[in-house]
């Protein structure tokens, strides 16, 4: 029985990090490089400010 809860746990821990790991390469649409899913460009992200 405690063999299988490792097993699950280490499976998890492996699924997460696979499916991080693809993520980060089948990003095709622009952003910061770090997968967050921001906007490339900055000036589309700014808020409009009141004078």
């Amino acid at each position: 029985m405690q063999e299988l809860i490792i097993f699950l746990v280490f499976a998890s821990a492996l699924a997460y990090l696979g499916r991080r790991i693809y993520r980060s390469f089948s990003k095709k649409q622009a952003g910061c490089g770090k997968g967050c899913g921001c906007a490339a460009d900055a000036k589309a992200t700014l808020l409009p400010t009141e004078k």
